[in-house]
């Protein structure tokens, strides 16, 4: 019973809060940069963590993060384990990036949260459309990644079940290669303690492991992705042995 009141309190905490910044972001479009807006985002962020673990919880760690000190200014691309939401509204507090997320179009049409979305220049795509998709995200990811942000992309495409695999999409793998932009690869568990698609937060601990920078130079498109899985697929078997037996 506890859970479920936990888990009611945060989503009132997490409606008014996102209601809150996206007012303000959208308010301040038309005097400030998205790296300005940005910093708002990154505020709402690190108060998510906060109040999952003062209601929920739910704690955290992060393993690696002097794999992304050593990128330096150097722009990346950012490819991550998809298994909650909880990724989606902590990565841009975690990573001390402005990161440009790839997502689906569906969420621009949400008030207040998708029209600040829209002023945050992020990537939207049109899942049902796979050539316009691709298109979208060759064109967009080139420029944001001139503009110096990392672009973060969900390579399995939507959120995965606790100790499944799903393969890979191109996307991400292509534009590293386009552009000869470098992979920072992630592993990260928070599907434990918040489940997809699951009005529940379990108290635990979540834990997102950041790989080494994977070079994309002298590499086919099909060696990017191999490296890429292996070692985003053997992290999750290392930091969630008992999902991934």
């Amino acid at each position: 019973m506890l859970i479920y009141i936990r888990s009611l309190l945060f989503y009132l905490y997490l409606i008014s809060i996102t209601s809150i910044a996206a007012f303000i972001c959208i308010l301040i479009t038309p005097i400030t940069s998205v790296a300005q807006r940005y910093s708002i985002v990154r505020f709402w962020s690190y108060l998510n963590l906060q109040m999952l673990e003062v209601i929920c919880k739910v704690q955290y760690q992060v393993l690696g993060m002097e794999h992304i000190q050593e990128c330096g200014s150097q722009p990346m691309i950012l490819l991550s384990k998809h298994q909650s939401a909880w990724e989606t509204i902590v990565y841009p507090y975690i990573f001390p990036k402005t990161l440009c997320f790839v997502s689906k179009r569906e969420l621009l049409w949400l008030p207040f949260f998708g029209w600040a979305l829209a002023s945050l220049k992020m990537i939207t795509i049109n899942r049902g459309d796979r050539e316009v998709a691709r298109a979208a995200v060759a064109v967009q990811g080139r420029e944001r990644l001139a503009q110096g942000q990392w672009i973060a992309i969900f390579p399995e495409g939507t959120r995965t079940p606790v100790g499944s695999y799903r393969p890979y999409r191109k996307g991400g793998f292509r534009l590293a290669l386009a552009t000869g932009t470098d992979i920072i690869p992630v592993a990260q568990n928070a599907g434990n303690v918040w489940p997809r698609n699951s009005f529940l937060k379990y108290p635990g601990m979540v834990t997102v492991s950041i790989g080494h920078a994977i070079s994309v130079q002298n590499k086919s498109e099909e060696q990017i992705q191999a490296e890429v899985e292996a070692w985003i697929e053997g992290e999750m078997h290392r930091i969630d042995p008992t999902a991934y037996q």
